[in-house]
């Protein structure tokens, strides 16, 4: 390769990627930076003003993008996006919900719910719109977000981890069967972000503190410091990239604890 192809390895113009949870939080930052690399970008979420906001955003700094109304909890609203967008290029889905709750008092109704948004939504999106890449002929890239709770966990998670451990392996699962048809998957795993997500913990300083300091780098992330990874996956530089689970937490999942031993 040239020097002038090496500088295009990231370049997503003529490119259509659907950001899915574009309305806040690393949805939203994950829209504007694949925007800002030339993408044009759909920007769904449940909260269609929402992602109005980020497209309005998006368009007035000179990029192209419009809005989605898109449940993924419900099959009729996937079919509809689906039919909608037909293949994107790209596929990024941000959108979890968490039940912080010991597995004991967990209810049968907080396991659904969880449940049916962080896995059954997330693999309703990933078989439909992968199956449409894959038919399109042109390959593409799916980019699902994990977490580091995929490997690590503390009391209160049990179901948030077992749902981000699975849209783990449905990643890997889906990098094998979509290979052979150029269809790239990749999972995140973010550390702790400033996120609606996360507000109940922002809010308990002992708490923020306590999660600021796990980390090797001693704070927490923010949104667009999760964009660099979706660029890379969505992009040619990751053209060689699928089946992987790209950490970007700071260093938490590295070291065991922060204490520093006598050495």
């Amino acid at each position: 390769m040239r020097m002038r192809e090496y500088q295009q390895l990231f370049d997503l113009s003529g490119r259509t990627a659907l950001v899915v949870g574009a309305g806040s939080g690393i949805g939203e930052a994950c829209a504007q930076g694949l925007a800002a690399h030339g993408a044009r970008i759909i920007c769904a979420d449940l909260d269609v003003e929402a992602a109005r906001r980020t497209a309005d955003a998006i368009e007035r700094d000179g990029g192209e993008a419009k809005q989605l109304a898109l449940d993924m909890r419900d099959a009729a609203s996937c079919t509809a996006a689906l039919k909608e967008v037909g293949a994107p290029d790209a596929l990024v889905i941000t959108p979890a919900i968490n039940v912080r709750k010991r597995a004991s008092d967990l209810t049968d109704d907080d396991v659904r719910r969880v449940f049916e948004l962080n896995l059954v939504g997330t693999f309703r999106l990933m078989r439909e719109f992968g199956r449409a890449m894959a038919d399109s002929g042109r390959g593409g890239s799916i980019v699902v977000f994990s977490s580091i709770r995929a490997q690590v966990v503390e009391p209160g998670q049990s179901i948030y981890a077992a749902t981000k451990a699975g849209a783990l392996q449905l990643a890997r699962t889906l990098a094998s069967e979509l290979g052979p048809s150029g269809v790239r998957v990749n999972a995140v795993a973010p550390g702790v972000v400033e996120t609606p997500l996360t507000a109940q913990i922002k809010n308990n300083p002992e708490w923020y503190a306590a999660y600021a300091a796990k980390s090797a780098l001693g704070r927490w992330a923010k949104p667009s410091e999760m964009v660099g990874a979706v660029i890379f996956l969505c992009s040619d530089a990751g053209s060689y990239v699928t089946g992987s689970y790209l950490v970007v937490d700071g260093g938490w999942l590295a070291q065991d604890g922060r204490f520093t031993p006598p050495l």
